[in-house]
């Protein structure tokens, strides 16, 4: 599901004060880290992933495999942090049409 561009700025919002639920270390995204994003995921419908020891444009290419892999939508990066947002069978943040 693609969020709108309204969403997106609505779910911003949301992340802004949330930590970060999963960390990328120095191994990269394995499966495990794919299995803990999943999980969150699943249960939180929105999060914030950390991505660290990578430069600039590995983060951002990083963060958008989590994004494909997890089906889920990229919602926010802000330096090494990224948001992303995929609807539980039965969501509980709804979103602004």
């Amino acid at each position: 599901m693609a969020v709108t561009d309204k969403q997106r700025r609505y779910l911003k919002g949301l992340a802004h004060s949330l930590k970060p639920v999963v960390m990328v270390g120095n191994s990269g995204l394995t499966d495990a880290v794919m299995n803990e994003i999943d999980q969150a995921l699943a249960h939180h419908e929105l999060i914030k992933v950390r991505v660290s020891g990578q430069e600039r444009d590995e983060r951002h290419s990083m963060l958008e495999k989590i994004a494909v892999q997890s089906k889920a939508d990229l919602v926010l990066i802000i330096g090494n942090i990224g948001g992303f947002y995929r609807p539980a069978e039965q969501p509980r943040i709804s979103l602004p049409r």
